[in-house]
C-alpha cells in the first residue's frame, strides 16, 4: 500500500517525463540525500558506531563514491552506447596525472616556444583532468567507427597498456621524481582546506551527485536516445538519420570525461600519493564488473554494482574475525575471492541484467501488491 500511484495525476508533459514521476521515489531520494549530506556528517561528529573512527569513511564510503562515478562513466559508453571498453583505468590515469600537472604547474620545453602554465587551483585542475581524459577518449574512440565488439575492446585495451607504459617511462608526468610516485597538492577550494575524512567524503559526494544528475538527464535526452539506437542496431540508426560518428565519439568523450574526474578524485582525495600501478588493468576490469553486475544501461546499477564489488569483500573479510573463527589472513583472502566469484556467477545466472533489473522487478511487484504475479 505504500507504493501505490493512485491519486497521483500528471497535468503536464514535464511532470510525466520527470526523472522520478512517482511521489514515493522522490521522497526516498530526498531521504537518501538527507542521510548522505546531513546524517552521515552528524553521526561522524557524534562518533556514533560505526562512525567512531575514520575506517568507514576512508575505506568504504569515499572509494565507493569515486568508483561509482567511474562506473557511471563506463555505463554511458558500454551500457547506453554499446561500445565495449577495457581502458577505464587508462582514462582514470589520464585524469589523475593531468590534474596533477595542472595543479603543480605545466612546463613544456619546446625550444623557442616554451609553454609555462602556473599551478592552478584544485577544482579547475580536476575539471581539466576530465577534459584531457575526454580528448584521449575521443582519440581512442575513433576505431569504434570501423570495429566493434571484442575487437573494439582490444583497441581500448591497447590504450590501457600504452598509458601504463607512458606514466612509468616518461618522467615529465611525475615531475621527474626518482621513485615514480607523486603526491597530490593540497585540497584547497577557494580558501577552504579539505583535509578531514568527512570533508573529503562530502567533496566526493557533491561531485557524484552533480555528475549522476547530469548523466541521468543526458541519457533521457536526444543524445541518449541516439546512443541507445546505436547500441541496439547501428545500421538501422544510421538509416534513421543518426550520425554514428557524432553518437559514438560523444559517448567516448562524455564517458572519458567522467572517468577522468573519477581518476583525479581517486588520486587527490582517496590515495593522496600514488604510482601508475594504481590505475592498471585490474582497475579497468573492476569497473567493468561493477557495470555488468549492477546493470548495463542503468545509472542506478552503477551504484549497486560498485557497492557489491567494494563492500562484499570487506564484509566477507570481517565476518570470520567477528565470529571468532581462527582463520589465517591468507585463507580469508582466498575465501573472499571464491565466495565473491561464486556470488557473481549466481547473480548473472539468476538475473543477467544485474541488480538494477532486480530493483525494477521489486518495484513492479510492490505496485501490484497484493497481486504481484
Amino acid at each position: 500500500m505504500l507504493y501505490r500511484e493512485t491519486g497521483q495525476f500528471k497535468t503536464s508533459y514535464a511532470a510525466d517525463m520527470a526523472i522520478f514521476p512517482i511521489r514515493q521515489d522522490r521522497i526516498a531520494l530526498y531521504v537518501l540525500l538527507a542521510i548522505a549530506f546531513i546524517g552521515i556528517p552528524v553521526l561522524d561528529a557524534l562518533q556514533v558506531w560505526p562512525f567512531a573512527g575514520e575506517y568507514l569513511l576512508r575505506a568504504i564510503l569515499i572509494p565507493f563514491l569515486i568508483l561509482s562515478l567511474a562506473a557511471v562513466g563506463l555505463n554511458i559508453l558500454t551500457g547506453y552506447c554499446g561500445q565495449l571498453s577495457l581502458g577505464s583505468g587508462a582514462f582514470m590515469a589520464v585524469g589523475a596525472y593531468s590534474a596533477y600537472k595542472f595543479g603543480t604547474g605545466v612546463h613544456l620545453p619546446l625550444g623557442l616556444f616554451d609553454i609555462a602554465i602556473p599551478a592552478l587551483p584544485v577544482l579547475p585542475s580536476i575539471l581539466l583532468g576530465g577534459v584531457m581524459a575526454a580528448a584521449v577518449g575521443i582519440l581512442f574512440g575513433v576505431p569504434s567507427l570501423r570495429i566493434k565488439g571484442l575487437y573494439l575492446a582490444v583497441a581500448t585495451l591497447a590504450a590501457q597498456f600504452f598509458f601504463d607504459w607512458v606514466f612509468i617511462r616518461v618522467q615529465w608526468f611525475t615531475n621527474y621524481t626518482s621513485s615514480g610516485s607523486v603526491t597530490a597538492p593540497e585540497l584547497n577550494f577557494f580558501g577552504l582546506i579539505v583535509n578531514k575524512p568527512v570533508e573529503r567524503y562530502l567533496l566526493c559526494l557533491i561531485f557524484v551527485t552533480v555528475v549522476a544528475l547530469l548523466a541521468k538527464n543526458l541519457v533521457r535526452g536526444n543524445i541518449g536516445r541516439q546512443w541507445m539506437a546505436i547500441r541496439d542496431m547501428d545500421i538501422a540508426a544510421e538509416l534513421m538519420g543518426i550520425r554514428p560518428l557524432y553518437a559514438k565519439l560523444t559517448a567516448f568523450a562524455i564517458s572519458s570525461f567522467i572517468m577522468g574526474i573519477a581518476g583525479a578524485l581517486w588520486a587527490f582525495v582517496y590515495l593522496g600519493s600514488w604510482e601508475p600501478l594504481a590505475f592498471n588493468i585490474d582497475r579497468s576490469f573492476q569497473i567493468l564488473f561493477m557495470v555488468i553486475i549492477g546493470g548495463l544501461g542503468s545509472i542506478l546499477g552503477s551504484f549497486l554494482g560498485a557497492a557489491f564489488i567494494l563492500v562484499l569483500p570487506i564484509m566477507l573479510d570481517q565476518v570470520p574475525h567477528a565470529l571468532g573463527i581462527p582463520i589465517s589472513v591468507e585463507t580469508v583472502s582466498l575465501l573472499v575471492f571464491v565466495v565473491t566469484g561464486a556470488l557473481i556467477c549466481w547473480l548473472l545466472i539468476v538475473e543477467p541484467h544485474g541488480f538494477a533489473r532486480l530493483w525494477l522487478t521489486g518495484k513492479e511487484k510492490l505496485r501490484l501488491w497484493p497481486y504481484p504475479y
